[in-house]
């Protein structure tokens, strides 16, 4: 349990949150999200007492303990990666450690006989004997084979040592769990194995992720860090959207109805207030003014600390209608192939997804149709006017560039004004002094964008792209696939991010150790002829055999209710809508009726009374059209989600 009373901080004079109370309860399991630079970074380090806060307190019980993710790789290169993992039960690591070092001795006094004894006895407290076994689950699950653990850590990548260290990390079983962006470096496989780890784990977890597919499964709650506060939503995040948007509508809504209340009473003491004979009447109304000012004053509508990029891919010409020749690429990295008698041909127009397993080669192909790599057999062939801009993977060299982002950007094209330059880097969030800034200080998102510009300077009419979203927010995601949904030119795309492949691609690549397949359909209409999907913790946790079972996919009667039941919820929103729009105009009529002037003097008390209760009555039903539109709206979301 996290209970943060008031806490308040701010960076500078940017106040990133404000009389913040809430509270993390156990067995939920919570997703922080909000813009970068809104303080989720800070939080953490408030909960895990790395940071004060300004003002406030964030309790958490002693007896509780809290699994923080070690970035730190270097403090252990030179141990074996079984034994990194088993430090992190500090307790059983401290009794193994001394138990060895005991064990070196010829002779044991009485003393240390004891002392053995005690280590004995916490090792199986710990559970010491199942220990290693435990933490080689936790390796394999994360993608590192049982050949590695006895390896030290500096024989791994970067990439998979931080693995390593979430193993470390998950080893602990502690009571409060705090992962940022666990799912960095890893690959399809392993993030569905952490998502099914981390829906059985039983304490508090706090986890910031930008893959909405990993809040949404992960996530009992969403925690939105906006508007300077703190708001905690149930349900993943497409459900956390939806509330939110309601939310904001309905407050604006509410906003407008009172603002036009607020209008016709001033309206009326600005006419009467000088009148004896409505002195009194002015004066009640005034009072009513104050008391609804009051109220829109508490209807918060601060603008939100989300910002959304800019993306736009303008061709400078259509490329030929045949975009991409290949013909029988294969690949081989020394007795490893990864890519074999790889054939297929591109049109203009064509959106296609390359999917498969991990290491099955498909960055491989994007760098081979780059001319990066060189293929051991086949050819390939770009056809007439064909202008390509590159995303690769790993873009790390664009760190070590010393020269300002201006400089950098203006050598892809020469004839660019300056002017012209700012505004394209403004689009992707670098503006001022800030395109005056060297590459090396950028963050991984920040490059990517950069990247991003870069491809629009180019104006391309084929767009390649190897896991363009791995360092974006979900802001600059969502506008990403926006803009490759538009785009009227040929994308090439290898991702595992499922949202950007549904929404962008008209054609999958798949390739398998068998060879390749070609589909000409939507990613959804790709998943229900194949009946398995690659993106999906059904067919990834199925390739393992250490993976539990996860049951099949749903069947084309099962699909064919869902669309049925898709219909009805759709024309229930509707219908909702419909009734919501007739209340508010009757409303809005008998609310004219009743200010306007002399409406009291030329009406009898009984008419007088029956227009109140009619109004009651409108309000009440309006309220409760409301309400179902907003529950009809949650059940077609959840809906579209399955």
């Amino acid at each position: 349990m996290i209970c943060l009373n008031n806490l308040s901080m701010r960076f500078g004079a940017k106040i990133l949150f404000n009389d913040i109370s809430l509270q993390f309860n156990p067995a939920c399991r919570y997703g922080l999200v909000g813009a970068n630079g809104s303080g989720k970074s800070t939080l953490i380090k408030i909960l895990t007492k790395e940071m004060e806060a300004e003002h406030g307190s964030c309790l958490i019980p002693q007896q509780y303990s809290m699994g923080l993710l070690n970035q730190n790789h270097y403090l252990f290169e030179n141990e074996l990666i079984i034994e990194v993992v088993l430090r992190g039960n500090q307790k059983l690591w401290g009794a193994l450690v001394d138990k060895k070092t005991l064990l070196e001795h010829e002779n044991f006094t009485e003393e240390e006989c004891e002392k053995l004894d005690r280590l004995e006895k916490c090792i199986a407290m710990e559970g010491g004997y199942t220990a290693e076994s435990e933490a080689a689950k936790l390796l394999e699950g994360l993608g590192i084979g049982e050949e590695w653990h006895r390896k030290p850590l500096k024989s791994l990548s970067g990439g998979y040592k931080l693995r390593v260290l979430l193993a470390q990390t998950l080893f602990s079983k502690p009571d409060i769990l705090v992962l940022d962006e666990p799912t960095n470096h890893l690959d399809i496989y392993s993030i569905k194995w952490l998502e099914i780890f981390l829906k059985n784990f039983e304490g508090t977890l706090l986890v910031v992720s930008h893959d909405r597919q990993f809040l949404d499964i992960v996530c009992t709650h969403i925690v939105d860090l906006d508007y300077g506060t703190l708001k905690i939503y149930k349900g993943g995040y497409e459900e956390f959207v939806a509330q939110k948007q309601q939310n904001r509508e309905l407050k604006e809504q509410q906003l407008e109805k009172q603002e036009r209340r607020r209008s016709d009473l001033q309206g009326f003491i600005d006419r009467f207030q000088a009148k004896a004979s409505k002195a009194k009447q002015a004066q009640s109304k005034a009072k009513l003014v104050e008391k609804l000012e009051t109220e829109m004053d508490a209807l918060d509508l601060s603008p939100s600390s989300r910002i959304y990029p800019t993306f736009n891919f303008t061709p400078l010409r259509d490329s030929g209608v045949k975009v991409l020749e290949v013909k029988g690429i294969s690949k081989s990295f020394g007795k490893k192939q990864v890519l074999h008698n790889v054939s297929f041909e591109v049109e203009r127009g064509e959106h296609i997804a390359i999917l498969g397993p991990n290491g099955i080669g498909k960055s491989t192909l994007l760098e081979i149709l780059m001319g990066n790599l060189q293929p051991c057999v086949g050819t390939f062939a770009w056809g007439y006017a064909t202008r390509c801009a590159y995303f690769p993977q790993g873009h790390k060299s664009e760190h070590s560039h010393k020269e300002s982002l201006l400089d950098w950007i203006g050598q892809f094209d020469p004839e660019a004004s300056q002017e012209q330059l700012r505004n394209l880097l403004g689009q992707v969030l670098f503006s001022g002094d800030r395109v005056l800034q060297p590459l090396s200080i950028l963050s991984g998102g920040e490059i990517a964008r950069l990247m991003l510009a870069k491809m629009m300077l180019l104006k391309p009419n084929v767009l390649l792209l190897d896991e363009p979203t791995n360092h974006l927010d979900m802001e600059a995601i969502d506008e990403l696939t926006r803009s490759l949904e538009v785009f009227n030119g040929t994308v090439i795309i290898v991702s595992h991010n499922r949202h950007v492949v549904s929404k962008v691609a008209n054609r999958i690549l798949e390739i398998t150790p068998e060879g390749l397949s070609d589909f000409r359909g939507t990613y959804h209409e790709f998943i229900e002829k194949k009946e398995r999907d690659y993106l999906s913790a059904e067919f990834s946790l199925n390739q393992r055999t250490n993976a539990p079972k996860v049951e099949a996919m749903a069947s084309y009667a099962d699909l064919k209710k869902q669309k049925t039941l898709k219909a009805q919820l759709k024309k229930k929103v509707s219908d909702a809508e419909e009734r919501c729009h007739r209340l508010e105009k009757e409303l809005d009529k008998l609310h004219s009726q009743m200010s306007d002037d002399g409406f009291y003097e030329r009406t009898s008390r009984e008419e007088q009374r029956k227009a109140v209760d009619l109004k009651a009555q409108l309000e009440a039903q309006l309220s409760s059209a409301f309400s179902s539109w907003e529950e009809a709206s949650l059940e077609l979301q959840k809906t579209e989600e399955t």
